[in-house]
């Protein structure tokens, strides 16, 4: 695993609220996936690493020993409660505005994706656009390589099995990225609509017989109100 991808999604965990090294590695497998499953042995040396460099600091540590000094190793990393510093907030949105592989590496997109409520409405969609610029070149290449080896059924199918993939990967981006854009000016995607200012103003209900004279007068004649 990248060593920058894994910082950046331990950083963002810790934004959100402290956690012990329990607790990250489980929120790591809903942000990675759990067909991605991060070591204690990859986690606690990138969080040394934080440590050192002043992104992230222990906030409770817990010196109860146990039984073996294994155990002792173990239950010490297990009650260190790490929480983000200003330094490591300031590292979280570099690397979250990193351009490096946004595109390109799914893996990467995806826990940038995770993340982008922390990115302005402009870096979310350039995010969105260049994963779609990227899938759109993919989905050029298939065409080709579908054209080269037609003759091979089995080639074939597999190559129409990653278009459609690739196809409804590009629908899903062109709505983010029309939702993001808003129509009108919309709120992106992560922002609630305000409710309009102003005291509501009450529309009294026609009644049937009023509406039934409307009708008969035709369209463009206002049914009575009074």
């Amino acid at each position: 695993m990248v060593v920058d991808v894994l910082e950046m999604a331990v950083l963002g965990l810790l934004k959100e609220q402290d956690m012990h090294g329990y607790e990250l590695k489980k929120r790591l497998s809903d942000v990675f996936g759990v067909s991605t499953a991060v070591s204690f042995g990859s986690l606690y040396p990138a969080l040394a690493r934080l440590e050192a460099a002043g992104a992230v600091r222990v906030l409770v540590a817990d010196d109860e020993v146990g039984t073996s000094p294994v155990a002792d190793r173990h239950e010490s990393r297990r009650r260190k409660v790490y929480g983000i510093t200003p330094a490591g907030s300031a590292m979280f949105e570099e690397l979250l505005n990193s351009n490096q592989g946004a595109g390109e590496d799914e893996r990467v997109f995806n826990l940038r994706l995770a993340f982008a409520r922390y990115l302005p409405v402009e870096g979310r969609l350039r995010l969105l656009e260049r994963r779609r610029a990227v899938l759109g070149e993919r989905l050029a290449q298939l065409a080709a390589r579908a054209r080269a080896r037609r003759e091979d059924r089995y080639m074939r199918v597999l190559v129409e099995r990653q278009r459609d993939a690739l196809s409804r990967d590009m629908s899903w981006l062109d709505r983010l990225i029309d939702e993001e854009r808003g129509a009108g000016g919309a709120p992106g995607l992560g922002q609630v609509p305000q409710p309009a200012a102003g005291p509501l103003r009450l529309v009294p209900l026609a009644s049937a017989s009023q509406l039934q004279r409307a009708v008969r007068r035709g369209p463009g004649v206002d049914a009575p109100t009074g």
